[in-house]
């Protein structure tokens, strides 16, 4: 509830904005941690004298197993991670049964994928979508797809969710504006798989799904992932070691398959004074009950870093090195972030209940350069509570419906401040208090009508209850309270075996941020005279889709899709400083993409993402009116295996063009320009010995200054430059 303004001294900042200081105190060291629990956990399980003769033998199959696994030389999973004809035709959950163009993500790609210094790495493959971090440290993580980036390169306007948490945070002032997803906890050995879900249809996900949602799940312990420990090694002063450790404890009640992962992360930076370093413990229990799989799952984040800030192109043309550092006065920032996320869902099969329930702290601060002795420095300090559950009942052989209920309450302090000289000024962009109340209810159905028909349709009611306490401005305090209903209904047909059709509408929503609402005016002290409050609507969009997918020869498969994109009540700021539901913007847009396994061994890809037009159609005074987007995106590789003496070589090599970016540069700014094109070239090569995994890996970046981190500013393009060539290595024992 929103706190009276009587209630605390008219001008009394809470403590923890009033103390609150970028801080370089020594991290928690997870690897230290997870050693004594392995220590503990291995222990636990030689001893315990409830082990029957035939759990080890089984045990021991499985250590097999695995060993096979990982010098067998197959084509497996490249038909899985390619959509087939038929695929939407079933009654399932599984986000490849919408009737969309939906990819999926496999552990196996992201083995075989060079990671490097952002997890954003693992969508390089994905038709259509930008994905990167900003590179300026622990800042968050871009999701660009389909003419939707009007909140940056932070990951907003895409739901994002792990393990049925959403990732997305409102309001946020510690990344980059409303909705930025914050992903670097996160590791490739965590990850079990992830569906890249294009448009609006899927009524599981809410806040901030416009362009779409993707769904990750982290890998379960036990026989299901194995242990090891690695190190790596990457030109420009990264290090990075990794602890996995995989088992299954015997209890009195039934096995605990244990998965604890410590990774240690050290980054110097291509740019001068530029480094992150990054700590991250995650542990996951899960164990099965009767008829449910139950999951516990914790994460300890700690990152500290400084970033070199933007380079302006037109002084990097004149000669300025582009290792340097934006005014010779580098941002700087820390992160901390602690989950609790417990899971339960049906054991066998997909009918039955399921429920996420997570608790976390999230703390963040970053400090963005704006001159030789200023930064703007962003500070989130939020706890985070929410609860999900639903149904999912099969209605005979032909029909299910699954229906469920979610809440999430964001509690904290949001606020930008400027500092002069790395001092706190009393100056402040904005401050606000918040309580945050989102809630809502879902369903979602599929019916065949006939054998090769399947008809989908769903509905969400979300609710938005706010308690603005505004700092600055304490006259612009409020509530908010509004409601948004977003429908969709879709349908797919298998014409012929060989030939798959889909279509959909759908609507998706995004909530106001919170500055939208309670305006915080003119940077200044707090406390100050004056303020707005915008009754603005949640911003909603209707998405038209129309697709294929074909298989006309064994091992080959095509797909595309088209959308035509319309948000009528887009969220615009007003000359008085106020904001209203009024923008118009159009995105329309296509993907193509194919995918050969050409033979057991050896299988390739290629994509074309192409934005016909991504406008604002009525756009405000004195700015220009194309959505800075890649009009067009090329992707392509080629996986090789094969048998080296008593291993397995794996050879892949990738490349991906983005092109056709306006931006705009000038005072107005409405001089349009167009972004450099930028061209990367993955190469990588692993070779799997008995318990050994060697890899070794090059990133290709050759034109001249050449980024996908930029922005239009009034004196021109701004940038992030990047190494025109990396080299890595990492060392993997399984044991």
């Amino acid at each position: 509830m929103t706190s009276p303004l009587h209630a605390r001294p008219f001008l009394r900042l809470p403590a923890r904005l009033q103390t609150r200081r970028p801080t370089s105190a020594p991290a928690l060291s997870p690897l230290a941690l997870a050693l004594a629990l392995c220590g503990q956990a291995a222990q636990a399980q030689d001893v315990d004298p409830t082990r029957t003769a035939a759990a080890e033998e089984t045990r021991s199959n499985d250590d097999r197993a695995r060993a096979l696994h990982r010098v067998e030389v197959n084509g497996r999973g490249g038909a899985a991670s390619a959509r087939q004809p038929g695929d939407r035709s079933e009654l399932t959950l599984k986000p490849g049964a919408l009737p969309t163009a939906v990819q999926h993500i496999s552990d196996e790609d992201i083995s075989n994928t060079n990671i490097g210094r952002d997890i954003s790495n693992v969508f390089r493959r994905v038709p259509g979508v930008l994905a990167n971090n900003i590179d300026q440290g622990e800042t968050g993580n871009g999701f660009r797809m389909r003419g939707f980036a009007t909140q940056g390169t932070h990951g907003a306007d895409t739901a994002v969710y792990v393990d049925g948490v959403p990732q997305n945070v409102p309001s946020s002032q510690g990344g980059a504006g409303h909705g930025p997803v914050f992903l670097e906890w996160l590791t490739g050995d965590m990850i079990g798989g992830i569906d890249v879900v294009k448009g609006p249809i899927s009524a599981l996900y809410g806040d901030q799904n416009r362009a779409g949602a993707v769904d990750i799940r982290t890998r379960d312990g036990g026989a299901a992932t194995p242990s090891s420990i690695s190190v790596g090694l990457e030109t420009y002063g990264l290090r990075r070691t990794s602890l996995v450790l995989s088992n299954t404890l015997a209890t009195h009640v039934a096995p605990i398959d244990s998965l604890l992962i410590a990774d240690l992360y050290r980054n110097d930076g291509y740019r001068r004074a530029s480094s992150t370093d990054r700590d991250t413990l995650f542990w996951k229990l899960s164990t099965r009950l009767d008829d449910a799989r139950y999951s516990l799952r914790f994460t300890r984040y700690v990152a500290d870093f400084q970033a070199a800030g933007y380079l302006l192109l037109p002084d990097l043309d004149k000669g300025l090195d582009p290792r340097s550092t934006q005014a010779d006065n580098p941002g700087f920032g820390n992160a901390r972030r602690s989950s609790l996320v417990f899971n339960r869902a049906p054991a066998d099969g997909e009918g039955g209940w399921y429920a996420t329930a997570y608790a976390e702290t999230l703390e963040r601060t970053r400090g963005i350069t704006t001159s030789a002795t200023q930064h703007t420095v962003g500070v989130d300090d939020r706890d985070i509570f929410g609860a999900r559950l639903s149904n999912n009942v099969r209605l005979g052989d032909d029909a299910a419906l699954i229906v469920g209920a979610e809440a999430r309450r964001d509690r904290g302090d949001a606020y930008r401040r400027i500092d002069v000289n790395r001092a706190p000024s009393a100056n402040y962009v904005n401050a606000q208090d918040l309580d945050l109340l989102t809630y809502g209810v879902f369903a979602q159905g599929q019916w065949r009508p006939a054998r090769d028909v399947k008809l989908s349709a769903g509905v969400r009611h979300d609710r938005f209850d706010y308690d603005i306490d505004n700092l600055k401005l304490p006259a612009a305090s409020t509530t908010y309270r509004r409601g948004v209903t977003t429908p969709r209904i879709g349908a797919s047909w298998t014409v012929m075996p060989e030939l798959e059709l889909f279509a959909n509408v759908a609507q998706g929503m995004r909530s106001p941020a919170a500055e939208q609402i309670s305006g915080s005016g003119a940077t200044g002290p707090l406390g100050a005279a004056g303020g707005i409050v915008s009754a603005v609507a949640p911003s909603k969009v209707r998405s038209y889709d129309l697709g294929f997918t074909t298989a006309p020869l064994a091992g080959w498969t095509a797909s595309g899709s088209a959308y035509y994109i319309q948000n009528s009540d887009e969220i615009v700021g007003q000359p008085d400083g106020s904001f209203k539901s009024v923008g118009d913007t159009t995105r329309k847009g296509f993907e193509l993409e194919t995918r050969w396994q050409i033979s057991g061994s050896t299988r390739l890809y290629a994509s074309l993402g192409r934005i016909l037009e991504a406008k604002v159609n009525n756009p405000a005074a004195n700015t220009g009116a194309q959505l800075s987007v890649p009009g067009r995106q090329l992707k392509g590789g080629i996986q090789h295996r094969r048998a080296l003496g008593d291993g397995q070589l794996t050879l892949n090599a990738d490349a991906y063009l983005i092109s056709d970016i306006p931006y705009y540069v000038g005072t107005p700014a409405t001089q349009e320009r167009e972004m450099p094109t930028y061209i990367r070239y993955d190469l990588r090569a692993s070779y799997d010995w008995r318990q050994l995994q060697m890899s070794v890996y090059a990133v290709l970046q050759p034109q001249r200054f050449g980024t996908e981190i930029a922005y239009g500013s009034a004196a021109g393009l701004m940038i992030s430059p990047v190494p025109r060539g990396t080299v890595g290595a990492s060392l993997r024992y399984f044991f």
